[in-house]
C-alpha cells in the first residue's frame, strides 16, 4: 500500500448522522468513522448503514476515509467487514489486534470478496499482548501488504496495563517507543493515541510535539477543534523547511556535483541528510496543496 500524509485523523461516531455529514468538509488529513467503541450495542446496526452511506455518497475529496469495525469475535465483526466490501474505505481500521494472526485474518477475508483490493489496513495497538508482539504483527506486512499502519490505543492500553494515564507520558513511553520500533523496522507508519481533554490546547500541543519527537507520524482526535494544532505540530516546520532547502542549494552548487559531504550552516552534511530534505520539502508542498 502506498504511504500516505496522515497528521490527524479524527475518530466519528457512525451512530450520529449529523456528525458524519461534516466528515467532508473537516480540515482533517483522514476521518475514522467509528463502529466500535463510539457505538452502543443497540445502536450498531443503524450506525453501520449510516457508515455505509456516508463513504459512498460524500465526497471526502483528499481526505482518507477509514471505517473502524468491531473486533474479531464480537457479534458484529463479520457484518462489519461485509459492509467494508460494501463502503470500500481507502482503510479498514481493526481494533485489538494483538497477534500477526488477527491481521493475516482480516487480510484473507477482504481478499475473498470482489474490489477490495486498495483498502489498507490500520491495526490498533492497544493492549500488553499487542506490545509483546509488535515486531511479528508489523513483520506481516511482506505477506499482507494491505497492513500499512499502526493506530496506537492508548486509552485501553494503559487500563489493560493498570498504569496511570499521567500527562507526561512518563510510563507509557517504553510502550511507545516499541510500537514506533516495530513500524519503522517493517515500514508501516504510526499514528499516536487521543487527546482527551479537549478544551486544554496546551496539553495537546505538548503530547503532539512529544509523539513527534518519538517519531510518530500524526495523531488520532477526538475533536474538531484538535485539527489545527495537530496539523501544524506534524507538518515540516518552517526552520526545517529552510534547512532543508539550503542542503539541497549546497548540493545543487556545480562545485559540489559530485561530493559525498558538504558544509551547510556550519555543519558537514552527506547525500543521506540532501534525501531526507528533499523528502521533507515534497511532502511540505503536498501538504501546503492540501491545505
Amino acid at each position: 500500500m502506498n504511504q500516505v500524509d496522515c497528521r490527524s485523523a479524527l475518530y466519528m461516531p457512525a451512530s450520529v448522522e449529523k456528525v458524519l455529514a461534516k466528515g467532508p468538509t473537516c480540515a482533517a488529513d483522514a476521518v475514522i468513522l467509528d463502529l466500535e467503541d463510539a457505538v452502543a450495542p443497540e445502536g450498531k446496526q443503524r450506525a453501520r448503514e449510516q457508515a455505509v452511506r456516508a463513504l459512498t455518497q460524500y465526497d471526502y475529496g483528499h481526505r482518507l476515509r477509514a471505517l473502524r469495525i468491531n473486533a474479531a469475535g464480537t457479534r458484529w465483526h463479520e457484518d462489519d467487514v461485509e459492509a467494508v466490501a460494501r463502503s470500500r474505505p481507502d482503510a479498514v481500521v481493526l481494533p485489538k489486534v494483538e497477534t500477526a494472526d488477527d491481521v493475516r485474518s482480516l487480510s484473507r477475508a477482504l481478499d475473498a470478496r470482489p474490489d477490495t483490493g486498495e483498502i489498507a489496513l490500520w491495526a490498533m495497538m492497544e493492549s500488553p499482548l499487542a506490545i509483546l508482539n509488535a515486531a511479528s504483527i508489523a513483520q506481516c506486512v511482506s505477506e499482507c501488504p494491505r497492513l500499512s499502519l499502526f493506530i496506537v490505543g492508548s486509552n485501553d492500553l494503559v487500563r489493560e496495563a493498570g498504569m496511570p494515564m499521567s500527562k507526561d507520558r512518563t510510563l507509557l513511553t517504553p510502550w511507545l517507543m516499541t510500537l514506533v520500533a516495530a513500524a519503522r523496522a517493517y515500514g508501516l507508519q504510526i499514528l499516536d493515541g487521543v487527546f482527551n481533554d479537549f478544551s486544554d490546547s496546551a496539553g495537546l500541543e505538548s503530547e503532539c510535539r512529544q509523539g513527534l519527537a518519538m517519531g510518530m507520524d500524526g495523531k488520532t482526535l477526538i475533536h474538531p477543534r484538535q485539527i489545527a494544532i495537530t496539523n501544524r505540530l506534524f507538518a515540516p516546520s518552517p526552520e526545517a523547511i529552510a534547512q532543508a532547502e539550503a542542503i539541497v542549494a549546497a548540493f545543487d552548487e556545480p562545485g559540489n556535483a559530485g561530493a559525498g559531504v558538504v558544509q551547510v550552516q556550519g555543519q558537514m552534511v552527506e547525500r543521506l541528510h540532501l534525501e531526507m530534505a528533499q523528502q521533507l520539502l515534497a511532502r511540505a508542498v503536498r501538504l501546503a496543496d492540501r491545505d
